[in-house]
């Protein structure tokens, strides 16, 4: 893409163009030549944007909930952004479930806008663009921002690393659900939804999330959770949630196919927010997710050009070879690849 087609992306972007919003993505998504540039540009114009992590096992009622969300915020006249990550097909690459009919109560608002990506394989159902496509919604001028994710389990934690406050969907009277968080994804959680509240076992539900809430408080020692943040609390029966550190996860039920406790949601996300920014919270998490970001992109560019100095040696399977037959080590083929990086970089330095 050239110097000229990025910036005429970035202004259509900026001007509100849904059209250059749709093609930014697409060439973010797909790393077309230039995205770096175009992502690079955009972020100068973010930051107003309130990110949602929405994230549970399949069959929660995620898209249903997002969708319910999206039409609230669209009720109090903010924009909404929305971000399906989808498994990714294992023959294209492309979101399987991207043509599914999702957002049925926002059909048509061109305030809203929904994009399914594909995971591409990542653990935690995120790709690595998802972030980048956050930016381009957030230069974008979207009030909201919500990102709803596949459901991989404890590796859904990579959601944390995009979104301010993580809401964590539970399906009453399923078991598996109850293990899920058990095996770590509690930990991610500001706000825990046990939607579909009107079956069977949705009390039980909440109580065992109280429960492990509590169980979550007891094993950590002034920092609970991924956020570092204070000590638990039993959701609707706590205080206002904030013990003047930390944040007590809340616990909201919702029937989201009838929009029943959406209102109790989006004024527990508020209430969230606010204290992240009251706290200083919201710039803490900002600088870890700079942090990781920074850390990603090193590492990929770093694998991408040792790579590049490997096939120049003739490629892995000489070099296996070499080391199969005793001619060399691991070490010191390993050395080989990387000793003239270093010393380009050295010569940087000097």
């Amino acid at each position: 893409m050239s110097e000229a087609a990025v910036d005429d992306l970035v202004t259509g972007v900026l001007d509100g163009e849904h059209r250059a919003l749709a093609r930014t993505i697409t060439t973010i998504e797909n790393q077309e030549p230039g995205y770096r540039d175009l992502v690079s540009a955009l972020h100068a114009h973010t930051g107003d944007a309130e990110v949602v992590g929405v994230t549970g096992s399949p069959g929660a009622g995620k898209s249903t909930l997002v969708d319910k969300l999206a039409k609230r915020y669209r009720d109090d006249g903010l924009t909404v952004g929305v971000i399906a990550v989808d498994p990714s097909s294992p023959y294209t690459g492309g979101a399987v479930l991207g043509d599914r009919i999702r957002m049925a109560s926002n059909v048509g608002d061109m305030d809203v806008f929904f994009r399914s990506m594909s995971a591409r394989g990542q653990l935690g159902g995120l790709s690595t663009a998802t972030g980048d496509a956050i930016t381009a919604l957030d230069a974008f001028g979207k009030d909201r921002i919500v990102v709803e994710t596949v459901g991989a389990g404890q590796n859904e934690v990579d959601v944390v690393r995009t979104a301010d406050t993580v809401v964590v969907l539970v399906q009453p009277g399923s078991g598996d659900d109850v293990q899920m968080l058990k095996a770590g994804i509690l930990e991610i959680g500001d706000v825990f939804v046990v939607n579909k509240a009107d079956m069977d076992g949705a009390a039980t539900t909440v109580s065992d999330l109280r429960e492990m809430l509590h169980l979550r408080e007891g094993s950590t020692t002034g920092a609970a959770g991924h956020h570092g943040l204070g000590s638990m609390a039993d959701g609707e029966d706590a205080d206002d949630g904030d013990d003047g550190e930390g944040w007590d996860p809340r616990i909201v039920e919702t029937v989201a196919t009838e929009g029943e406790g959406v209102d109790d949601l989006i004024g527990v996300l508020d209430d969230h927010y606010a204290h992240l920014r009251e706290t200083g919270e919201l710039a803490r998490r900002e600088r870890t997710r700079y942090a990781e970001k920074i850390r990603q992109l090193l590492r990929s560019d770093a694998a991408a050009l040792l790579e590049e100095e490997l096939e120049r040696h003739g490629g892995i399977d000489a070099l296996v070879d070499e080391v199969q037959a005793r001619e060399a080590d691991p070490y010191t083929v390993a050395d080989r690849i990387v000793d003239p990086l270093a010393d380009c970089v050295e010569g940087r330095r000097e």
